[in-house]
Parts: C-alpha cells; structure tokens; sequence
C-alpha cells in the first residue's frame, strides 16, 4: 500500500526580475511503513515538496496524496492525519517544554497520557527539562521537542525536513535511532536532509537537484547502478595532483572528497597505470592511489554529470 503519491508536480516562483523552477516534474511514490529519504542540497525544491504535501503550498500542476487523500480536494483530512516537523524550529519558544506539547495535544483534541506510549522513548531525554523554556534548549533538545509535537496526535505520516541539521553528530544518531522505531509501529517517514551519508539508513532515497529527482531506488540499488572505475587518490601537494589528473582525457571527474580526490576514470582499461604516470611526471609526495568502492555522494557527482 502506498502512503504517499506524487504525479508530475511543478512548482515556480516568479519575481520582478526572474523566474525560479523549484520543482520541475516531480514523480514518485513512498510505501506504508517506510523511511524515505529525500537527498540532496540546500535549494534543490525539498522544502518546497514537503509543503505541498502537508497542504501549506500549491504547486502549479500536477497531483499528490497522501493516505489516498488529495492534497488540494481533502486538505482537512490530510492536516489531521500527518505530522509534520519543519527545517526551522518553530515552537513556542516562551512556552516551557510541558506547556509546548500539551498545547499541540490539545490542538488535535488529544492528551500526552492518551498518546504518551508513541512518544515515550523520546520525551523521557527531555523530561529533566520539561519547565524550561523552548528557547533555552540546545539544538538537539530542541529536535527532540519538536518531533514528540509533531508525533502526539498519532499521526500515520510523517514528513520531516530537514531535522538534523545544525545539530551534533551525537544527536543526528540518537534522531535516526527513534526514527527506526517509530517505522516499527508502522508510519510511514518522509524525511529530506542534505547529508549524503544519511542516505544509507533510509529504505529508498530519492536524489534530488535543481528540483528534478535524479534518481529513486535503495540505496544499495543506487550504489549498485555506479558501473565506472572509481579510484581514492591522495599525496601532499593535492590541487596540483587535481590539475593533472583532469587533463587525462580516460578521466571523466576529479573531486575532493574528504582526504582523498575520488577520480572517475570512463573505462577501466589502464586505470592503474595513468595514476602512476601521472605520479612519476609531478613527483608528488606521499603518493597513494586505491580503487574504492562509491557511495551516495559519488553516485550523486556522477548522476549531476550526467
């Protein structure tokens, strides 16, 4: 069964001076019980998705549902059965934890005790800070506070943009753990984030940029469709290495990534042997070269070739 449908949606916004396409297109659907992940950077229309969804936008053509509900024709429906937890914080930051969350309760004409086994594993982190004010938490305390709100009324969907961002490496772990446990009282996660490495604990990842999807699959299946030769070369001097493995012409990319260049070669014939070339002409130091196997990021590079 599928949660969430969406048909061809296009969305533009128009200025005085230009026009900006923020979604050209956008097709693809997201099963019941699933964590689907929306992947790509800052500006590349995932907000702009993600309102149209939760009924706070209207895109210019094209269709979408959610739980078998139109996003245009049943708005009502649709606000009452999804949860959604904005990029920007956007609680009450006066009001103290408790006060927060039993004003969303109350909203969608619920109680914490009636809802508090969805929300237990969470809310008990912050429980130490229930009267402290929303603005005085940290960045995590905050995300943690913001997803119990958007979870109190059980919802059966639920649409997170952008949620780790700007937070810890710590809590970005302790947020994809509750993430998981949630999936497993069956709803359903639509989450975008412009960390490519969160790819991998999704079910299905969309790639997005320039509001067109690149590409849908697992994200096994995406790793899976990377056929190139990929190599991880470093040394010492590591923008002039950049320079003169660009100018071969078997190269097809040369990006940084980390410590490393990730050098996409377009046929593995000889692969080997132009890095060391390239080595023995430029004398670089603490040369090393591996063949790597890719992972999001690269397939991501490689689809934006493309």
């Amino acid at each position: 069964m599928q949660s969430i449908v969406v048909e061809n949606i296009i969305k533009t916004y128009r200025t005085k001076k230009s026009v900006v396409e923020a979604l050209n297109g956008i097709s693809f659907s997201v099963n019941k019980g699933e964590i689907f992940g929306m992947i790509g950077p800052d500006g590349a229309g995932k907000t702009s998705l993600f309102r149209i969804l939760t009924t706070l936008l209207l895109a210019d053509s094209g269709k979408a549902y959610v739980d078998g509900f139109d996003v245009v024709k049943d708005y009502t429906a649709i606000r009452n059965c999804v949860g959604y937890m904005p990029g920007k914080f956007s609680l009450y930051q006066d009001l103290s934890v408790q006060e927060n969350l039993s004003f969303f309760a109350t909203i969608f004409n619920t109680t914490i005790e009636k809802n508090y086994d969805l929300i237990k594993d969470i809310y008990i982190q912050i429980e130490p800070f229930k009267d402290r004010r929303a603005g005085q938490l940290s960045g995590g305390m905050k995300q943690k506070l913001a997803l119990c709100c958007a979870l109190i009324h059980k919802p059966s969907v639920l649409f997170l943009d952008e949620p780790t961002t700007g937070v810890d490496a710590v809590s970005r772990k302790e947020f994809w753990e509750m993430l998981h446990r949630l999936k497993l009282q069956g709803i359903t996660i639509l989450v975008s984030t412009p960390y490519m490495d969160e790819a991998g604990l999704c079910d299905k990842v969309a790639l997005i940029q320039k509001g067109k999807i690149l590409s849908v699959n697992s994200p096994e299946g995406i790793a899976a469709d990377f056929t190139k030769p990929l190599w991880a070369v470093r040394a010492v001097e590591m923008f002039p290495l950049m320079k003169a493995i660009k100018q071969d012409p078997m190269v097809e990319s040369c990006y940084p990534f980390g410590q490393f260049h990730h050098v996409v070669f377009k046929s593995a014939e000889n692969a080997k042997e132009k890095l060391e070339q390239i080595q023995k002409n430029g004398k670089y130091t603490q040369f090393e070269a591996h063949a790597i196997k890719p992972n999001i990021e690269d397939c991501f590079m490689a689809l934006m070739q493309e």
